[in-house]
C-alpha cells in the first residue's frame, strides 16, 4: 500500500502509521474507478511501503465508507493523523493534495476540481506488524 506520492508526505504518513497516529486514510472514489480496482474491504491486509519501496508495515482495514467530501467529520479527519484539528483545515489539505499536479497528471486531468460532492472512500485500519 502507497500513501501519497514518494517523498516528504509519504515518509510523514509511513512514520504516523507505525507510531499509531493514523488510523485512517482517505482516497477519491475516481481513483478505483479510473482502475476498475475493487474497494477495499474489512479484513484485507496489505503492506505498507516507504518512499523507497520498501515494506515497513502490515495494516489491516477495519471499515470502508464512500462519503462525499463535504461529509467526512472532525473524528475521521483527525484519526489520519496528519495533525489536523478542524474539518476545515483536513478540505484545505486534502484539497491542495489533490488539486495538486501530480495528482492532477497521475489521473490525467490537469483541470480536475474537488467540490462538496466529491465521492471520498473512508478507509479505516489498524497495525498489524512492522516490518
Amino acid at each position: 500500500m502507497e500513501f501519497a506520492f514518494p517523498g516528504e508526505l509519504r515518509d510523514r504518513l509511513v512514520r504516523a502509521i507505525l507510531d499509531g497516529e493514523k488510523t485512517a486514510t482517505s482516497s477519491l472514489l475516481l481513483e478505483y474507478e479510473r482502475e476498475a480496482a475493487a474497494l477495499p474491504l474489512a479484513g484485507e491486509r496489505g503492506t505498507v511501503v516507504d518512499s523507497d519501496g520498501v515494506p515497513v508495515a502490515v495494516i489491516e482495514t477495519t471499515d470502508v465508507r464512500v462519503v462525499a467530501f463535504s461529509e467526512i467529520d472532525l473524528v475521521f479527519a483527525r484519526d489520519e493523523g496528519e495533525g489536523f484539528e478542524s474539518v476545515a483545515d483536513w478540505r484545505e489539505g486534502h484539497t491542495r493534495f489533490w488539486e495538486g499536479a501530480e495528482f492532477r497528471a497521475e489521473i490525467a486531468d490537469p483541470g480536475f476540481r474537488i467540490d462538496a460532492a466529491t465521492l471520498v472512500v473512508a478507509e479505516r485500519f489498524r497495525l498489524v506488524e512492522r516490518l
